[in-house]
């Protein structure tokens, strides 16, 4: 756990998630423990591992929409078909000050759908137009307040008036 502290609250909700997984719980009852302990730390360290990139990358946030939560971080996503208040790993990265794209609110789905992505290794699209293109995050997140999208952690500069 070098560079980024982690809080035992941390690693308290991340073994408290693993060991509800019901695979591991089925191991456990079926009296696999040794097994369920070891795919459970397994577990909490990718999701360590998660938190840290989620703390690190400069183009990590998080969005949650109808169709679940979404944990991006560059090339690798995690996701869940849950809204993010049962998500316990992306509301861990969002209380660490990961930005949050909250979409629920936005209604206009063809717009948000014609949006370029984030980009995902630092290089964006010159053309930013389309679907298939690509902007910063902060561009982003400009484009989806416009639709209605709620942000937590905001990573632009603030602009005084």
């Amino acid at each position: 756990m070098k560079g980024i502290p982690m809080q035992t609250g941390v690693l308290r909700v991340l073994r408290a998630t693993a060991a509800s997984w019901w695979r591991h719980r089925e191991l456990r009852r079926t009296g696999q423990t040794t097994l369920a302990r070891r795919l459970e730390r397994q577990t909490v360290l990718r999701d360590l591992g998660y938190l840290r990139q989620a703390a690190t990358l400069p183009n990590a946030h998080v969005i949650c929409g109808d169709g679940g939560t979404f944990i991006h971080l560059g090339w690798t996503t995690v996701s869940s078909f849950a809204p993010i208040e049962r998500f316990p790993l992306a509301a861990l990265a969002v209380a660490r000050g990961t930005p949050f794209i909250d979409l629920r609110p936005v209604t206009d789905g063809i717009a948000f759908a014609n949006l370029p992505r984030v980009t995902r290794g630092g290089s964006v699209d010159p053309d930013h137009s389309g679907a298939g293109s690509s902007v910063s995050l902060t561009n982003y997140i400009d484009m989806v307040e416009k639709l209605g999208a709620g942000i937590v952690n905001d990573p632009r500069p603030r602009q005084s008036t």
